[in-house]
């Protein structure tokens, strides 16, 4: 239904907007401790969020058989783990503003990957939305003795991750209760990333209380209610759409980091975001409807 589909539109897009402005919460949070050790407590407080939220929908009339969860959840995040490990790790050496937009990579990647996975054909517009965005990337990225930024590197595999993880997600959110799904895939996240941290970073409870706001605006939106509202608006849409409106998480991580953090791109990385929306739009808007839905 279109009502049902502008709902989960807008749902994406309120989405977008708390993970471009935690690109700055994460870029903070990194001034006092360690990459892994923000991700484990801001897991940790995204899983402790959702728990009211399931005390109270327990009774619902929807709900779902939840067999397979386990499983099902694990693999996303791990999936998920992946993707925010390489992007957190990678925001220790590079911008929130060119996070955000090498992170919006996987709007390219999304249907190149789909298509891979089906064996199907890559239509035009993937490929030259797919050029562009990399000759965008170039030009945000790497420096004119043609070398790239280890933290943009790491981006980049956040980005492949990322797109995954939406592939995975839009096959499951219609077979298990969302907040049950993301509860799970938190969990995992949260054990992973603090597992990591205790053999490689060191817990500080005064430089932990220095980035609570961050920490709790990374968990508890960020990972608590976006990432809830993610499989739920991907309910009503196909994970090549849904990535075009995530995507704009980009502009708002550029905004938040030009705004917040004082962070300036220069004529040749502005040059580079346009051409990598450009690329992401082309990949997207200009894909034929049926392979689109083949692939979702």
């Amino acid at each position: 239904m279109k009502s049902d589909t502008l709902k989960s539109d807008f749902i994406l897009i309120f989405v977008a907007t708390i993970w471009g402005l935690a690109f700055v919460a994460q870029r903070v949070g990194m001034e006092h401790i360690g990459p892994f050790t923000f991700n484990g407590l801001r897991f940790v407080l995204g899983s402790l969020s959702l728990l009211p939220v399931i005390y109270f929908t327990r009774n619902s009339k929807s709900r779902k058989d939840n067999t397979g969860l386990i499983k099902s959840g694990s693999i996303s995040g791990i999936v998920l783990f992946g993707g925010i490990s390489f992007q957190q790790v990678g925001l220790v050496y590079t911008t929130a503003g060119k996070a955000g937009f090498i992170t919006g990579l996987y709007v390219v990647f999304v249907p190149i990957l789909g298509i891979l996975l089906k064996q199907g054909k890559t239509n035009a517009a993937t490929w030259i939305g797919a050029a562009l965005a990399c000759t965008g990337m170039y030009l945000l990225s790497v420096t004119k003795g043609m070398i790239m930024n280890k933290g943009d590197l790491l981006v980049l595999f956040s980005g492949i991750c990322f797109a995954f993880h939406l592939i995975i997600i839009g096959k499951l959110t219609n077979k298990f209760n969302t907040a049950w799904l993301s509860l799970v895939q938190c969990i995992v996240c949260s054990i992973l990333s603090l597992l990591v941290a205790g053999i490689f970073e060191t817990f500080i409870i005064s430089d932990i209380l220095k980035v609570s706001v961050p920490i709790i605006y990374g968990g508890v939106f960020s990972v608590g209610i976006a990432y809830s509202l993610q499989i739920y608006g991907q309910k009503n849409s196909p994970a090549s759409h849904a990535a075009i409106i995530l995507s704009l998480e980009a502009v708002f991580a550029a905004l938040g980091g030009w705004i917040m953090l004082n962070e300036i791109l220069s004529g040749r990385g502005i040059f580079g975001c346009t051409l990598m929306l450009a690329g992401m739009l082309i990949s997207q808007l200009f894909t034929k409807r049926g392979l689109r839905t083949s692939i979702d």
